[in-house]
């Protein structure tokens, strides 16, 4: 049952992220992800500066004056969201959560899909896989896939960056695009993100917040693990633990960039303190440069 708290939730990022989408995302989307080729539209009068390759012989023929062939893009693609549902997505030190901000990115993905036409398809994960859409169009199916996202309950806490993307590819045949929306909290996955991202066009939304990267010194202080359960009480000023727990950060974050950059694959770092905007025009805009 949908609580009138969510309808709320679900309705202000509809009205936030489609306004984006019109004003900034749509065209930036189109312009980046190309369809699958061109494929014959109709034929038309012939106009001058036309090429005369696209002249149709046999329509030409027999209406005794030229015409030419038009070719539209053959536009229909596949978006998929690969969305961690792990308990660090829970966390968030500022106004809204890693999982709050996955549900906004989702909307906006969907949305520039929608626009374009293109269907969208949802994979929500833990350490298991813990539900999937598969990929549709229409309005009411991308309303579904934010709500999923804001409000699912997940069976598990850890995170399996493995374990859905090996579902993905033996779920998913044709080629895609594939947002895979995590914080990145494992390791052991290298394999699987090469095999994929060799198929699909693969790309990496990071998501952080300030306070794994700059702890401050809050004195002893009681943590809870949010993906094993396991609380502890820890002292912040102590300066052996602000380097181990800094440590741990950065041997994650650099185990991400290096596999991604080995594997040439593109990544979008975002942070829950600051807009998305921004990381998201510089993506497209390096995008748009490379093709």
């Amino acid at each position: 049952m949908l609580t009138k708290e969510l309808l709320k939730q679900v309705k202000q990022i509809e009205i936030r992220t489609r306004g984006l989408v019109n004003e900034v995302f749509s065209g930036e989307y189109h312009s980046v992800f190309k369809g699958r080729g061109m494929e014959f539209s109709e034929v038309r009068d012939y106009q001058l500066g036309d090429d005369i390759r696209s002249i149709d012989w046999n329509v030409t023929a027999r209406f005794g004056h030229p015409f030419v062939k038009v070719f539209e893009e053959e536009r229909e693609l596949t978006v998929m969201l690969l969305v961690d549902m792990s308990g660090s997505l829970s966390f968030g030190s500022v106004e809204k959560t890693k999982q709050q901000i996955a549900a906004e990115l989702s909307a906006i993905l969907a949305f520039s899909a929608l626009k374009n036409n293109d269907k969208v398809g949802l994979i929500l994960f833990s350490d298991q896989i813990e539900k999937f859409i598969p990929p549709k169009k229409g309005k009411s199916h991308s309303l579904r896939i934010i709500r999923e996202v804001l409000s699912f309950e997940p069976q598990g806490n850890k995170t399996s960056l493995k374990t859905a993307l090996e579902y993905f590819n033996h779920t998913i045949k044709k080629k895609a695009i594939v947002f895979l929306i995590s914080d990145y909290f494992d390791i052991g996955y290298e394999k699987i993100l090469r095999i994929v991202g060799k198929k699909h066009d693969l790309i990496g939304m990071v998501l952080s917040d300030l306070r794994e990267k700059q702890l401050k010194e809050f004195g002893l202080i009681k943590f809870r693990d949010a993906e094993t359960g396991e609380i502890k009480f820890v002292d912040t000023n102590s300066k052996g633990f602000l380097r181990s727990f800094m440590e741990t950060q950065k041997r994650f974050n650099e185990y991400r960039r290096s596999l991604f950059l080995s594997s040439r694959l593109d990544s979008i770092e975002i942070e829950t303190s600051y807009s998305y905007v921004k990381p998201l025009i510089d993506f497209f805009k390096m995008r748009e440069k490379r093709w």
